[in-house]
């Protein structure tokens, strides 16, 4: 069963507004009722991949985690990281932020562009995309981190190296102080000394590595368990390093299935029938096609995959809300004409044109429950 995202009352893009609003930022407030009250410092620390399910099904080695849950938000569609984290740093659903995927159409480019990489996808020229697609252009409405230094609070990103001035963290997560974190200790004491660093702090963390062990492992391996169990020690470690008058809030951008039964979108050339280029992911598939074309792509795919799978255009996709109840020009021109999900453990994959993407075993992208629901767990001294 297919869900929708619940904007405006308990999804991801409400989370920093909410935040902010016992922050005293004006023009901002509590959406999905943290309850927050005496709280001058704030840390939002976002564990990629960790979805509500998943942490439910793990007790035993999420022990700290577990006392906290029960609440969670949903994810913005499509269930992915770009898309999360774009709206976890605008506060806006994906219409109106534009990172409307994994792979997706670029203003200016023929082929798809990657948001987490800022870069083209597949063979062809080399392309500056950070000159030819400026972030702050490719997405100029100010951000929640911005909005919020602008006002008077003192903003931290704490976060691997790699997102220091990326082309992502350049569009959606600008504003305040970027700091490098190396280890999930090194984490917690930048989390922890930037909570410290004025009397009114907004800390931004995240940390990546359950995700990567989901997708090369699966979400259901020990692996991904005794990750797990990592996660649940840093986030003690920092909630212990709490002072009195702050918070830590803890999510996730999606969560994530182990897929059992893909099919090989590259070894079925019928469906490329008036289909220029076929972006997303393997379990939220943006399709673009020759103009006119879309109609008939979509049904042709419909007869394909059956009830396996949810195919429909992109206005019947917006239509639903799926990417929020505003759909800007930009964000429009960058989804698919024909938008394909995965209902159950299905995949679309590209065994020749990703090949190691198609490879991996845990996916996401998809609007089912263990996908879109994340955890808002809230510990405070």
């Amino acid at each position: 069963m297919l869900l929708a995202p619940r904007y405006g009352q308990a999804s991801l893009a409400d989370l920093i507004p909410s935040a902010l609003a016992y922050l005293d930022v004006p023009g901002e407030t509590d959406r999905i009722g943290l309850d927050l009250d005496g709280i001058s410092r704030v840390c939002v620390l976002l564990v990629d991949g960790l979805g509500a399910e998943l942490l439910a099904a793990h007790p035993r080695q999420a022990p700290f985690l577990s006392q906290s849950a029960g609440r969670h938000l949903t994810a913005g569609f499509p269930t992915t990281t770009s898309t999360s984290l774009s709206s976890i740093g605008t506060g806006l659903p994906s219409g109106e932020h534009g990172v409307v995927g994994y792979l997706i159409a670029a203003e200016g480019q023929d082929r798809l562009m990657n948001p987490l990489k800022w870069r083209l996808h597949g063979a062809g020229p080399r392309v500056d995309l950070l000159q030819e697609l400026v972030p702050e252009q490719f997405q100029p409405t100010p951000t929640a981190f911005e909005r919020a230094a602008q006002h008077g609070i003192t903003v931290t990103r704490v976060g691997p190296p790699y997102q220091y001035e990326s082309g992502l963290t350049r569009a959606v997560l600008r504003g305040g102080t970027f700091v490098p974190s190396f280890s999930m200790g090194d984490l917690v004491d930048g989390a922890a000394t930037a909570l410290r660093a004025a009397e009114r702090t907004l800390v931004y963390a995240y940390h990546g590595e359950l995700d990567l062990t989901g997708h090369a492992r699966g979400a259901c391996s020990e692996a991904w368990a005794l990750e797990l169990a990592q996660v649940d020690l840093l986030v003690r470690q920092l909630a212990d390093r709490l002072p009195a008058d702050a918070a830590l809030i803890v999510t996730a951008d999606h969560g994530m299935v182990d897929v059992r039964s893909p099919v090989d979108l590259d070894a079925l050339p019928e469906l490329h029938d008036g289909v220029r280029l076929i972006g997303g992911e393997p379990r939220a598939r943006h399709v673009y096609t020759d103009d006119g074309a879309a109609a008939g792509v979509a049904a042709r795919w419909r007869d394909r995959f059956g009830e396996d799978y949810e195919v429909l255009t992109r206005a019947d996709a917006i239509a639903n809300g799926w990417f929020g109840p505003v759909v800007t020009p930009a964000a429009h021109r960058r989804i698919g004409d024909v938008i394909a999900l995965a209902r159950d453990t299905g995949a679309l994959i590209r065994t020749a044109a990703e090949p190691l993407q198609s490879r991996l075993i845990g996916h996401h992208g998809s609007l089912t429950s263990a996908e879109l629901h994340v955890p808002l767990l809230t510990f405070r001294r």
